[in-house]
């Protein structure tokens, strides 16, 4: 897993390769997440299941809303086999106070 800033995760997600997860609550996604970004939120009782069904073999970039969660989800995503993680530190919370755009769309798992 790679801690990242802002600047590098912005980096990281934008060839389109990396899957966004976004793994706060389906609120709290509503309220705006980074363009698709998919919502799956680690409280929800089938977090596991959906993680699990996952290509392990795919990058995937993790956030939450100051990086506790996400922390959490990237923890467990790696102990289940994946490889190549990148973490927004301190959440969506750093990307909007770097000004970055987020958006209301809707792309729930």
């Amino acid at each position: 897993m790679i801690n990242e800033n802002p600047i590098d995760f912005e980096t990281s997600i934008s060839d389109g390769s990396v899957i966004i997860l976004d793994v706060r609550t389906p609120e709290e996604f509503n309220e705006g997440h980074i363009e698709n970004a998919l919502n799956i939120d680690i409280y929800g009782e089938e977090f596991a299941a959906k993680i699990l069904k996952l290509d392990p073999n795919k990058s995937y970039g993790v956030y939450c809303r100051s990086g506790k969660r996400s922390l959490d989800a990237s923890n467990f995503m790696e102990a289940s086999g994946f490889t190549s993680i990148h973490h927004l530190k301190d959440g969506i919370l750093s990307w909007l106070a770097d000004g970055k755009h987020v958006t209301e769309k809707s792309n729930d798992v």
